[in-house]
């Protein structure tokens, strides 16, 4: 039985990320970047004007005075002439700044006086309300490097960096197994001594939001014909994930059959609770996790191994030590840990007084793997290491939010 940060480690280290493809900016949510964003252009790309107000010399209004109004320069629509000494422009937000001007005075500081002239109250500092050209990114700067994965941010500044084409690594397509005669499809007819299957739904949902695309494999049943017939199926994929059937029972067959499809294990049994009768390996050379057959422990195992996998495979440059880790407080005393990593369903709340501090994380009272409901009802996982002592309401405690999961 080895460690959970041993597991992850031996994971990460046998994956080699999939290969590039070139994807539309429109379609590059989610992806990971596999080469550095360089800008096309240079954002702003001339300097503009941060408000609504006038544009001027700053040597012309350190004190209140009056400037003769000689135009105004719009966003898309900049006025073409040059600000000289006793002139000002009416200008609007996003607007060019024209030439000669090197600030600006807001409108609400500025009165009207006939003849187009203008009124300043107050005196113009050099550079206010003025964003330079290039103050965000010019051009050939690389704000996108390779290896992240793209939020709508990202997009966002791709897109003002003018490009329209990224290079990103391939989604891993990776195979889900469900294994067990004791399992039907939420629909079909229910046997007396079957249950409804839910990890391979539970799994594909999370399969989707880390990047990978889903390929259910059905339901294998406890014979060595299915069995062998879904391995050979799985060899396809890019990544192989199974539920059910990792232990040593009499009908815990997996293991067997696929070490005659080429199955190659690298180890078997995690120090974590729940969870413990976790596989991994490679069929074929394909990586394969296999994780349990317990809804919440296939849950939990899928967060804490499944993800940084996935994550390796699609190339992303983090490490994957649980790097969504988080810092809390107990709400209630906690009994000494056994010698496994335990993953207790929790919630979360922030603290009632106002000096505020770190959020409360409240295990629930039960942790039994069976219940499937407490697992849909938290929203984090409060993380004991082994051995760790008993606990006293306030200590600190890490935990893992389930808030993307």
């Amino acid at each position: 039985m080895i460690s959970v940060e041993e597991a992850i480690d031996r994971i990460v280290k046998s994956i080699h990320p999939l290969s590039d493809e070139m994807v539309m900016l429109a379609q590059a949510a989610g992806r990971v970047l596999a080469q550095d964003v360089l800008s096309r252009c240079t954002q702003p790309p001339f300097d503009v004007s941060a408000m609504d107000g006038y544009a001027l010399r700053s040597e012309d209004a350190q004190t209140p005075t009056t400037l003769e109004l000689i135009g105004e320069s719009a966003a898309g629509t900049p006025f073409e002439g040059s600000v000289l000494a006793g002139q000002t422009v009416r200008i609007f937000t996003g607007a060019q700044v024209p030439e000669g001007a090197d600030a600006i005075i807001i409108q609400e500081d500025v009165e009207a006086q006939e003849n187009g002239r203008i009124k300043f109250h107050l005196a113009a500092v050099k550079g206010r309300h003025i964003r330079v050209q290039g103050s965000d990114f010019s051009e050939g700067d690389c704000a996108l490097r390779a290896g992240k994965r793209l939020n709508s941010r990202d997009i966002g500044l791709a897109a003002s960096m003018n490009a329209p084409w990224l290079k990103v690594k391939r989604r891993p397509q990776v195979a889900i197994l469900a294994t067990g005669d004791e399992l039907a499809l939420p629909g079909d007819p229910v046997g007396p001594h079957q249950i409804i299957s839910s990890n391979a739904l539970s799994l594909a949902a999370n399969i989707r939001q880390w990047g990978g695309v889903p390929v259910d494999l059905g339901i294998a049943r406890d014979n060595r014909d299915s069995l062998h017939e879904a391995a050979r199926a799985a060899r396809q994929a890019d990544f192989i994930v199974s539920t059910g059937g990792v232990s040593v029972g009499d009908h815990d067959l997996v293991q067997e059959v696929l070490r005659e499809e080429g199955l190659k294990v690298d180890f078997w049994r995690v120090a974590m609770r729940p969870g413990k009768p976790s596989l991994f390996g490679a069929l074929q050379g394909v990586p394969m996790l296999g994780l349990p057959g317990n809804p919440v422990s296939s849950a939990i195992c899928a967060l804490v191994l499944l993800r940084p996998a996935l994550e390796a495979l699609a190339g992303v440059s983090q490490s994957h030590d649980l790097p969504f880790m988080q810092r809390g407080a107990l709400a209630r005393d906690l009994p000494a840990n056994g010698k496994r990593q335990d993953y207790m369903r929790a919630t979360r709340q922030l603290p009632d007084d106002a000096a505020g501090g770190p959020p409360l994380v409240i295990p629930f009272e039960s942790q039994d793997s069976s219940l499937l409901s407490l697992l849909a009802q938290a929203d984090c996982l409060a993380v004991r290491p082994p051995l760790a002592p008993a606990a006293k309401q306030g200590d600190a405690i890490d935990f893992l939010p389930l808030f993307d999961s």
